[in-house]
């Protein structure tokens, strides 16, 4: 079995942000070499996430409208008095996935028509890092 791992960089200009990166995952899946296996993604931060989507701007709003009711951003959460300001960013995390894994069949990502992979930023603003790691046979 095979394995090989590379990271993505973020710098997200907004503090909460969907960053498009199946062609980055894809791009990576094909320098693995792996034929056959699993792409395994995850972001090495607790307040972002990753999902599986349709790339839509429409529904891309309705998700980020939809973890702000669930998740508001507010100053009354406990969190907050160990001094930081970010707990609306760890639970909108905890809403979508924090990590995901994907086929790969032919040395491709096998997703369905509309699927696509997001990266979720929710305390943006600075760099951030998220793993991919492709297990397989060649």
């Amino acid at each position: 079995m095979k394995s090989h791992t590379e990271y993505l960089t973020f710098e997200t200009r907004k503090r909460r942000e969907m960053v498009h990166i199946t062609d980055k995952v894809e791009e990576i899946v094909r320098r693995s070499g792996v034929k056959d296996g699993l792409c395994f993604v995850s972001p090495m931060h607790i307040t972002a996430a990753i999902y599986v989507n349709d790339h839509e701007s429409g529904l891309i709003e309705d998700i980020e409208k939809w973890l702000e009711e669930l998740a508001p951003a507010r100053p009354d959460y406990k969190h907050h008095q160990t001094g930081e300001d970010n707990a609306d960013a760890h639970l909108k995390s905890l809403l979508l996935h924090h990590e995901t894994t994907l086929p790969v069949t032919n040395g491709r990502l096998d997703l369905g028509t509309w699927q696509r992979v997001f990266y979720a930023e929710f305390e943006g603003q600075r760099r951030k890092r998220a793993i991919v790691k492709v297990l397989g046979v060649e």
